[in-house]
């Protein structure tokens, strides 16, 4: 027989955030539960609006920040028949719309915005203390924890092997790239469309300041890693890297031209200083030279 309960079914969206080892949590407020209960910031759809629009309007109001989410969502429905909703027992049905989100990594510590509302407080929370019950959580948290994967990046990238005598040119990532404050060799992704050796040439030019005639295929290199990148997202990342040789004018002086960049300073960087690991380079470099010999 069916329930003679009032039946009530609510759409709300929500936002899996992910910072390395951490998950951005909301607690709820004691009018919802007395027993400290987390879970993902979110909350029901108004009348008309887009789910995208509600997951961004509801993590900004409970943890005051500015969030972004992926194309595509997970949807979870509960059926809770008998639960208390607005004082009395209710037929309900929950459907929830849970995105792949992310914020910047300069962001600032979360804080709850809206007044009197459905949470009291917003924190990262380590993932590990929510999988083994430490941090309370409500269950679409481990739900949508065990369903969640890492965005797949996959990018093609040119670089150039430039040597002058005994010293290779190198450029030093900047914090708003992946692994700032090591060298890698100038060069970066390749545009839609473009020829991987006229990537090289842009790239050293916005990199370093000067022009380079690109020589021959040298190697290719991979990298594959699991982590936040510089936009916040949390990426299962496969870069694949075209070494090309390259060669400068003698009277070339490069240096840094690209300006709030992903490149901060340019050097020539002597072999001894990068097979010893004096000087911290990435994988691609010590690869480059490896090939070139």
């Amino acid at each position: 027989m069916g329930s003679s309960l009032p039946k009530r079914q609510r759409v709300a969206a929500y936002a899996v955030i992910l910072r390395d080892n951490l998950i951005l949590l909301s607690r709820l407020s004691p009018h919802i539960t007395t027993d400290e209960l987390w879970t993902l910031p979110g909350g029901g759809l108004d009348h008309g609006e887009d789910p995208r629009h509600a997951v961004l309007r509801e993590v900004k109001e409970e943890t005051g920040l500015d969030a972004m989410v992926g194309d595509t969502a997970r949807v979870y429905s509960a059926h809770l028949p008998g639960v208390w909703r607005e004082g009395r027992r209710v037929d309900a049905h929950a459907l929830r719309i849970v995105y792949d989100g992310w914020v910047a990594i300069d962001a600032p510590e979360p804080r709850v915005l809206e007044v009197d509302g459905s949470t009291v407080e917003a924190a990262w929370q380590s993932i590990d203390d929510v999988l083994d019950g430490t941090v309370p959580v409500a269950p679409m948290v481990l739900e949508a924890l065990a369903d969640h994967s890492p965005f797949r990046m996959q990018r093609i990238a040119a670089y150039a092997l430039i040597r002058r005598d005994d010293s290779v040119l190198l450029t030093r990532i900047s914090g708003r790239g992946a692994h700032p404050g090591s060298w890698t060799l100038p060069g970066g992704g390749i545009d839609h469309g473009e020829s991987p050796r006229l990537a090289v040439v842009r790239e050293v030019q916005e990199e370093c300041g000067v022009e380079c005639m690109v020589g021959d295929l040298i190697a290719v290199h991979d990298d594959h890693f699991d982590g936040t990148a510089p936009t916040g997202r949390h990426e299962d990342f496969h870069g694949v890297h075209l070494i090309f040789a390259a060669a400068l004018s003698d009277d070339a002086e490069p240096a840094v031209a690209e300006v709030d960049g992903t490149t901060d300073a340019v050097a020539w960087a002597s072999v001894g200083d990068i097979e010893s690991g004096k000087l911290p380079t990435l994988d691609v470099v010590r690869h480059a030279l490896a090939a070139a010999l």
